[in-house]
């Protein structure tokens, strides 16, 4: 899963497309490395970020996505926001087919029953710092109950969590597995890796391939990445790996 930013204040700023050259160009190198999805944001959700109001996600959205589909329409793509009203534009106007909800559906109560009536695939975020099964047992049935039968899990990396906790996540995937649905980690460049280091994002590449092929064994199988060609050779390493273990 290739990550599309269209905000002027993504924490990572290789991965900021405001121009519809650069739009239009971010999507094609997503493509050419190899992603079968891409992630578009229009509201950071970086710790301390200026929450961007409604409307103007909606309007860098509907920008982006017209571009996007004027250039091509072979497509797999994912709108990250926490906003139903902004998941339902997607989807109905745009054929949106994912929807990643970094909240877990505690920003917009309208979030779960939305996603079943689009009948979208919905990333469910773990959110919080303690039982992240139990959390993922309880919305798993909530959504199962409104008709959304697409789910994937994500364990939030990030996302009030402190650095052992990141960590904790990524040992807890298989955990996971008994659910049956695909596990998504995304890791990339985040301060997981570059606050251990005394880095930047900027030097967390190398810190990122490391966690991707650690997330990779412990049985996660998509990985939202803004560095797409490196994330794919993991994926085809690792993969090699397990059939000659």
């Amino acid at each position: 899963m290739g990550i599309l930013n269209v905000t002027p204040d993504s924490f990572y700023a290789g991965c900021r497309s405001m121009a519809d050259a650069d739009i239009v160009a971010r999507v094609d190198d997503i493509v050419a490395e190899g992603a079968h999805i891409i992630d578009i944001g229009a509201c950071s959700t970086r710790p301390g970020a200026k929450l961007t109001s409604p409307g103007e996600e909606r309007q860098r959205l509907r920008h982006a996505l017209t571009l996007i589909g004027r250039h091509r329409q072979d497509l797999t793509l994912s709108v990250d926001t926490f906003r139903a009203d902004v998941a339902r534009m997607c989807v109905e106007e745009f054929g949106v087919r994912m929807v990643n909800d970094v909240s877990g559906g505690e920003a917009d109560e309208a979030m779960f029953a939305t996603v079943a009536s689009l009948q979208a695939t919905y990333v469910l975020t773990f959110c919080k710092a303690a039982d992240m099964e139990g959390f993922f047992a309880e919305r798993v049935e909530r959504l199962h109950k409104l008709g959304c039968d697409r789910v994937v899990l994500d364990p939030g990396l990030g996302f009030g969590k402190s650095i052992d906790e990141c960590y904790q996540a990524i040992a807890m995937i298989p955990s996971l597995l008994h659910f049956g649905m695909p596990i998504l980690v995304g890791a990339s460049r985040k301060s997981m890796i570059y606050k251990l280091l005394d880095t930047t994002p900027q030097e967390a590449l190398n810190g990122t391939t490391v966690l991707h092929t650690l997330a990779l064994i412990q049985g996660a199988s998509i990985l939202r990445t803004h560095d797409v060609r490196e994330a794919v050779e993991a994926v085809r390493i690792v993969r090699k790996f397990q059939e000659n273990k």
